[in-house]
This record gives structure tokens, sequence and C-alpha cells, in this order.
């Protein structure tokens, strides 16, 4: 597993979601913001708050728990 320090899991915080540092900010809002064609530059100024470290964290969670799961196909 990555050492990430930036994303926090919290019951609390956004139903349970991995959030950046513990913020109402969640990981896949930082993904889909990129997905979408934002700059790292972009998303800083709509977060203000938040830092480039962030995002790229966020982007490294994403890429490891994607890489985590292996989905059965149906045989044809």
């Amino acid at each position: 597993m990555l050492a990430l320090t930036r994303i926090t899991h919290d019951a609390a915080v956004m139903g349970g979601k991995p959030c950046i540092r513990g913020l109402r900010v969640t990981v896949g809002t930082i993904v889909g913001l990129v997905a979408a064609g934002h700059s790292h530059q972009e998303i800083l100024r709509l977060y203000p708050y938040l830092a480039a470290e962030d995002i790229h964290e966020a982007l490294s969670y994403a890429a490891w728990r994607v890489g985590e799961f292996e989905v059965p196909l149906a045989v044809a």
C-alpha cells in the first residue's frame, strides 16, 4: 500500500468517502475535475485551501485503488 498522508477516511465526514486532509473535498471530486479537463491551477483556484500535493495524492490514491480490483468477466 502507498504511504499517503493527505488522504483520510472518517465516517463522520462525507459518509466515510476518502477525503483530502479531513476536509469535505473527496478524492472523487478531485479526480472528476481532472478527468473533466480542469488544470491543477484551476482546481487550486476553486479550492484555495488545497495544495498541489493534495491533487497529486488524490490521483495516486485513485490509481492505486483501481489497480487493486479484479472483476470476473462472464464467459460467452
